[in-house]
């Protein structure tokens, strides 16, 4: 089993990072949305909205298929094997896991691993770009399952950890995703079953039309939880309302910091373990706790 810690030089040979181009990927605009159910396990899957005939909707971009297509989150199991544990780290940045050092937890990392699926986000929908006035937000609105499910960043290899959802904190939890962003982090498990997560992408349309649309996104964490579980799990746990996108000219400064999800992997310090390693892509900005309005 595994161990999460500081950048190793050992670790270059375990966790091979994904060359540039894995994140400048290019969505078309005439990929089909596909229907019928599927497991997705191994392979590149991004969430992320598509704007099409005046329709808003949050789907799975799945690159596990050639050609790639879209589903419906509906229709869609993420599978995290066994092969995904690995063991929280003995370090005091990783706190906010709420976990004892060495206790196994199921990983879906930042950098692609060929025996777990790499689950990511985008807004390169032709769609939506050419609607969007600015960007997008990105809420986690619920989380039901036998666990925590902690989603962050990391930054190379001495970059903190930027904690981008935690389902022990309060929701909703947005975050503000540029159009044109291909972008992926570390999903963290605490403990195997299946797990329910309602995410909510929201924009201002250039013509200053608001467009919202949620969906429940479907994992099966451990080999002895089944897909047919995850499709038949509900959520019923009560949900916040829709988060509206900012309407002020520059959302990204409003952030409290700026996420970018990470500089190419640096081999300057040596410790033991695998990493989760940051990664490359294009600027991801934290969206600051919406002020109450009167």
């Amino acid at each position: 089993m595994r161990t999460l810690g500081v950048l190793a030089v050992i670790a270059l040979a375990l966790a091979p990072s994904p060359s540039p181009d894995d994140l400048d990927q290019r969505v078309a605009a005439d990929q089909a949305v596909t229907a019928g159910r599927a497991e997705l396990g191994a392979g590149h899957v991004d969430i992320g909205p598509r704007y099409h005939d005046g329709e808003w909707t949050v789907l799975v971009h799945d690159d596990t298929v050639v050609p790639p297509v879209w589903r419906s989150p509906r229709d869609a199991v993420i599978r995290v094997p066994d092969a995904a544990v690995q063991k929280v780290p003995d370090d005091p940045a990783y706190a906010f896991l709420d976990q004892e050092p060495g206790t196994p937890v199921h990983v879906i990392p930042q950098t692609q691993d060929p025996d777990v699926v790499w689950v990511g986000w985008n807004t390169q929908d032709p769609g939506v770009m050419d609607a969007v006035a600015r960007g997008v937000t990105m809420s986690l609105l619920g989380v039901q399952g036998p666990g925590d499910l902690t989603v962050f960043l990391q930054s190379g290899s001495l970059g903190a950890p930027d904690v981008l959802w935690n389902s022990r904190q309060p929701y909703p939890q947005p975050v503000w995703v540029e159009t044109n962003t291909h972008t992926h982090a570390n999903w963290v498990f605490a403990r195997p079953g299946v797990y329910l997560a309602t995410v909510e992408f929201a924009a201002e349309l250039a013509g200053g039309e608001t467009v919202t649309a949620r969906e429940v996104l479907r994992f099966a964490v451990g080999d002895r939880t089944t897909a047919d579980a995850a499709f038949a799990a509900a959520f019923t746990n009560p949900l916040p309302s829709a988060v509206a996108p900012d309407s002020e000219t520059d959302p990204p400064e409003r952030g409290p910091s700026v996420l970018t999800a990470g500089v190419a992997v640096a081999a300057a310090a040596v410790a033991a373990g695998l990493v989760w390693v940051g990664w490359r892509g294009r600027r991801v900005r934290r969206r600051a706790e919406r002020e109450q309005q009167p």
